[in-house]
């Protein structure tokens, strides 16, 4: 079965946080360095993404998690893995394209354990590639407006290496996700497309923007059908929206974005808003009956969780969606559609 299959003949699933399961093995500086970065001159705590070289068994354990609540994909544990976010930490180079590759292998190995679990059983491996920790769009000083701390070269440089050595790890998808920035997203998906033309091969491409308040716009400024506007040029395989909000405070968007999209549409939300202590109190059974009620609506193609979100979640949303069928693709668009900060519709 194929990705375009499985869109077709239900809603799929796709896992929850990574993060927050990391966090529950309470692990060390030693854990996170293992003996490939023994002597690193800097801590690297806190670096998730290089769990997958030196604790592999933590991450595909919990995509394994994932897969037996009834996910249907996972993404790769790579979020952080570009060269401008691994800067932090004083990694770049070579590590670069280890830390992807892993990080697919992890995933893989998962996957083909389930399937192995449940002969028949299709399980996917998209590679998420995050939305850096410098943007194009705005200057992080704000008495210089004109700067930026990043150029567009350094950015689709960044993309096109983590693109490459996912693809090279065998993933199914890729998957630019938590977008606050539009002009990062269009940046991951000018790169991807230049290594699609470099190794003769694709993989459909999702993404997820993220709508940071109840303003119902992006970092950056855009509304929902702006966004849209922005990158449908690149014929995405699915867009949709996670994280900053819970499903109850996502649903006038991804109504919206259900309403615009003519490709596949896909929702995976926080656990709620964080609490007092940055914590997620929405329980696996309250989030899947609003991403329950989405999918009555006819508005989702793909679900799942972000922050907060646990393999009880993901197992209660499968619950929740599985007897409703998926949502149907609107028709091409025949208006010429531009965007700013709001869309506008030429008919």
């Amino acid at each position: 079965m194929t990705l375009e299959a499985l869109f077709q003949q239900r809603i799929a699933v796709i896992d929850g946080a990574m993060g927050s399961l990391i966090q529950t093995h309470e692990l060390t500086e030693q854990d996170f360095r293992g003996e490939r970065f023994k002597a690193h001159p800097r801590d690297l705590k806190g670096n998730n993404d290089l769990l997958s070289i030196t604790r592999p068994d933590i991450i595909e354990a919990i995509h394994a998690r994932y897969f037996d609540a009834g996910a249907d994909l996972v993404e790769t544990n790579t979020f952080s893995s570009t060269s401008i976010a691994q800067a932090d930490y004083e990694l770049s180079g070579d590590v670069i394209g280890e830390l992807n590759r892993a990080s697919a292998a992890c995933a893989r190995r998962a996957a083909q354990a389930a399937e192995a679990r449940t002969p028949g059983r299709r399980c996917f491996v998209a590679g998420a590639m995050g939305p850096l920790n410098r943007t194009l769009s705005m200057s992080p000083d704000v008495n210089r407006p004109e700067y930026r701390a990043v150029t567009w070269a350094q950015v689709t440089d960044a993309y096109q290496a983590q693109a490459r050595a996912l693809l090279e790890g065998g993933v199914d998808a890729l998957l630019v996700e938590t977008i606050f920035d539009t002009l990062n997203a269009k940046a991951a998906l000018f790169a991807i497309e230049q290594v699609f033309e470099e190794v003769g091969r694709r993989v459909p491409v999702m993404v997820s923007v993220t709508i940071t308040d109840a303003s119902g716009r992006t970092l950056s400024g855009q509304t929902i059908g702006a966004f849209y506007d922005s990158i449908r040029h690149a014929r995405p395989f699915s867009v949709g929206i996670n994280c900053a909000l819970g499903g109850k405070d996502m649903r006038p968007y991804i109504a919206e974005l259900a309403r615009l999209a003519e490709c596949y549409v896909s929702c995976y939300p926080n656990a709620g808003l964080p609490n007092a202590f940055g914590g997620y109190d929405e329980t696996p059974e309250e989030m899947a009956a609003v991403l329950g009620g989405f999918a009555k609506e006819g508005w989702l193609n793909l679900v799942g969780g972000c922050c907060g979100s646990t393999p009880e979640h993901i197992a209660a949303i499968a619950r929740a969606v599985k007897e409703t069928g998926p949502r149907v693709r609107q028709p091409p668009a025949t208006a010429l559609r531009l965007s700013g900060l709001e869309s506008m519709v030429v008919p």
